[in-house]
């Protein structure tokens, strides 16, 4: 697989190097963004939520200063407007009782004034004035993430309430006089508090900070606005945030969807006098203009980062191609020396120290491999002359023993088969030594012949339709019947009758001469030799295995070797040239084919393939 080249690997080194750079950057900017922007406003929050109760606190307190500063000698009515209160009622000790107000009942049992928030109950609210039931109704409207529910208005209203006690001469409370404001649809409440709050700042048409007064889950009174742009009087709170602050009475101080938009928010309880919790109070910051804020943040830094990145790379690159340009002229040099172009040199002066180094010792290399390249000519030109010599003595050596032993055998083998005259059993036993030297002489030189045509490339193979069976295995087991005998091998011949192929049929005879006189040379004796063959696909295998001492693998690399034995027990009693597996690989691989062995723990199996129509 093709590599990437140094300029390359030295680009996307810097590259990388500006990316972790970049990612701490925008980390540290996430950071600061969190730590600065985010945390200081969730803190701010909490800050306007504690102002937001001291405002509310402040309007429970001005209902109380309007109780002190008029006399109740004129009509409640009229002190009713006058106070800019809702209702104002004054009830005797009689009607203690019969009062809804637990703030009233509490004055009336302390003996002490009272201020606080309670809900008041629609058939007390339109005993206390029947116009304040039509101004205050609010329907309640479907809001995602509340909590599920069947009513569709709400019930009852909630009030800011103040309780006064009237004495007797004897300091027994005779009488009550209270009265409050009704919160729902009371605007005013919930913008003062966000103009002291937050001011009327506005973001994308929308107020930067929203308070809003809760009757349990119900917006009552608010400054949030709904997508129709109205107050979002009558939607719901999520559920998430009624669990934590009606159900546990706890603080919420998180970011919370409210109608429309994202904001920082923190939700407070509110309880009446009796600690109960009757509904909440809201200030929320708008999220988005902090999104933006971020996002703008994000956008510089990352705008700082892709133009000091873009510079960067810019200079990498400037750097990368100054340090690679003299490696490129050194590897052009290379291809030239590789193409043949010996003493080719290069320019030495490159600016830097290393490499005009590297290029001094490269001229020194490419100057030495000159001088050697011409000894070389030499000297190969004197191997090839001393080859040609070698292989055409084999073949004059190996033509003239050939004709001299085509003679020598003949006359021994008349000797030995009394076709001369009657020998003695002495006479018997010589003979029959010197027919097996020459019998092992004879093989020899024909081994040299073949080795002389392979060696002069003058091995071809004129290819026609044999049968592996009938024209060369057969054949080759009648001619080394008598080396069986004399070792009472078993030979077990399986190759089909009609296992036909495309090959040159003297060279695969002189294939299988040699697998079989190995097989039956260095097989047990009493061992079993077996030859198997079978045609797949076109292919046609071929095996020949012998009961023997299984190959090593160390040895397995030699068996193909000119000139190359194995050293053992077995191979030691056997004489042998080291050629004949060496003359069947190169016929083998003539036809195209390929030729192994497969030591197996009883023997070895020789195996070779080759096409049948090749």
């Amino acid at each position: 697989m093709k590599g990437n080249s140094l300029k390359t690997r030295l680009l996307i080194g810097f590259v990388l190097v500006i990316a972790a750079l970049s990612i701490l950057i925008a980390l540290l900017g996430a950071y600061i963004i969190k730590e600065d922007i985010i945390e200081r406003t969730e803190r701010q929050v909490l800050h306007d939520l504690r102002a937001a109760w001291l405002v509310y606190t402040t309007e429970l307190e001005k209902i109380r200063q309007s109780f002190k500063l008029v006399s109740f000698n004129e009509p409640l009515d009229k002190l009713q407007e006058k106070m800019g209160l809702h209702y104002l009622e004054r009830v005797g000790i009689a009607d203690k009782n019969d009062v809804p107000s637990e703030i009233v009942r509490a004055v009336f049992d302390k003996g002490a004034e009272y201020v606080g928030t309670r809900i008041i109950s629609n058939p007390e609210l339109v005993k206390l004035n029947h116009r304040l039931k039509e101004t205050t109704s609010i329907k309640i409207k479907p809001t995602p993430k509340a909590i599920p529910t069947g009513k569709l208005e709400l019930r009852g209203v909630m009030a800011k309430e103040y309780a006064m006690p009237i004495f007797d001469g004897n300091g027994n409370v005779k009488e009550v006089i209270y009265g409050g404001r009704i919160i729902n649809r009371d605007y005013s409440l919930v913008d003062r508090i966000k103009t002291i709050v937050f001011g009327d700042e506005m973001y994308d048409s929308k107020p930067v900070g929203t308070v809003t007064v809760f009757q349990g889950d119900t917006r009552i009174s608010t400054n949030v606005l709904d997508e129709q742009a109205d107050r979002a009087v009558g939607t719901r709170v999520s559920a998430e945030v009624y669990e934590q602050v009606i159900g546990r009475g706890q603080t919420w101080h998180d970011r919370a969807f409210v109608v429309t938009h994202w904001y920082k928010t923190a939700y407070e309880p509110i309880r009446d006098i009796n600690n109960n919790v009757i509904g909440m109070l809201y200030v929320g910051i708008l999220e988005k203009q902090f999104d933006d804020m971020a996002l703008g943040i994000i956008v510089l830094f990352m705008g700082i980062i892709m133009t000091v990145s873009v510079l960067a790379v810019i200079l990498a690159y400037i750097l990368a191609r100054g340090m690679t340009r003299p490696l490129t002229n050194m590897l052009g040099a290379t291809r030239k020396i590789s193409e043949g172009n010996l003493g080719y040199r290069v320019s030495i002066p490159t600016g830097v120290m290393e490499f005009d180094e590297l290029a001094h010792e490269f001229n020194d290399m490419s100057e030495k491999l000159d001088e050697r390249e011409k000894s070389l000519r030499v000297t190969n030109e004197k191997l090839i002359a001393a080859n040609k010599s070698y292989v055409e003595l084999i073949g004059f050596v190996a033509h003239e023993l050939k004709g001299i032993l085509a003679s020598a055998v003949m006359n021994v083998y008349s000797l030995k088969e009394g076709m001369l005259g009657l020998i003695n059993f002495k006479q018997q036993k010589a003979i029959e030594s010197v027919a097996r030297n020459l019998d092992y002489l004879t093989a020899t030189v024909r081994k040299f012949l073949n080795l002389g045509v392979i060696e002069r490339g003058q091995l071809e193979a004129h290819k026609k339709p044999i049968n592996l069976n009938k024209d060369v295995f057969t054949p080759s087991l009648d001619a080394l019947a008598t080396i069986a005998s004399k070792k009472n091998i078993q030979i077990t011949n399986r190759i089909p009758d009609d296992l036909d192929v495309s090959a040159d049929g003297d060279l695969m005879q002189i294939v299988a001469n040699n697998l079989l006189s190995n097989a039956m040379k260095y097989s047990y004796t009493d061992g079993r030799v077996t030859i198997s063959g079978a045609a797949t696909n076109g292919v046609c295998t071929v095996e020949v295995f012998n009961e023997s001492e299984p190959i090593s693998e160390e040895n397995v690399q030699k068996l193909f070797k000119r000139f190359s034995r194995l050293d053992n027990d077995q191979t030691r009693k056997e004489k042998g040239t080291g050629l004949g597996l060496y003359i069947t690989q190169q016929i083998i691989r003539e036809h195209g084919g390929e030729i192994w062995v497969e030591p197996r723990e009883n023997g070895n199996a020789f195996i070779f393939k080759i096409e049948r129509n090749g």
